[in-house]
């Protein structure tokens, strides 16, 4: 006996992309203040005013450049416009000199509308090669925004890096970067 599948009732995909990074940043280095490690590029990092839908889901995945002095501290954050949506949180880095890192970004917007109605979730997960053996290290972080978020606004990505302590040592920057929309 056939299964009759009804089409209507099957979710669809939305995958494209929405924007790929084109030249590399410029690096944060010698600083403590918050700086973007995204460069310009092709595509929008802009979701419009009431463009977004509960079930909009998204990917992000950036690489780049990493080097610090043993037990500097990066933070790194992912925002829509000054809307922090996720953060990595202190990370206490290990001697670390021009090796590459990586982050993986996930968002699902959980319900639309002004602060305190609007909800999304994010998820990343940020990781590296340190000079001791090449090994792999990292962390992962996951937040609910619902207090700040709004969907009614304009909504543009960005991800930023804070040092620790300032220097010269202590530099980031990203190679590449793409923002896929996947459903």
């Amino acid at each position: 006996m056939a299964t009759i599948i009804n089409i209507d009732k099957v979710p669809r995909t939305k995958n494209f992309g929405l924007f790929t990074q084109t030249a590399a940043s410029t690096p944060v280095v010698n600083t403590i203040v918050e700086t973007t490690i995204l460069n310009g590029g092709v595509g929008t990092m802009t979701v419009p005013s009431n463009g977004f839908q509960v079930g909009d889901s998204f990917s992000a995945s950036l690489s780049g450049l990493l080097s610090s002095n043993n037990n500097d501290t990066l933070r790194i954050r992912v925002k829509a416009g000054l809307v922090e949506l996720g953060d990595s949180g202190i990370i206490t880095l290990p001697s670390i000199t021009n090796k590459f890192f990586d982050l993986k970004l996930h968002f699902t917007i959980r319900t639309v509308g002004v602060p305190g109605v609007a909800s999304i979730a994010t998820s990343g997960q940020f990781t590296y090669s340190k000079n001791a053996g090449n090994a792999f290290e990292g962390m992962d972080f996951v937040s609910i925004n619902n207090t700040t978020f709004d969907t009614t606004i304009n909504n543009t990505i960005d991800i930023t890096a804070e040092w620790g302590t300032a220097s010269l040592s202590n530099s980031i920057s990203t190679e590449l970067f793409v923002l896929n929309k996947i459903y």
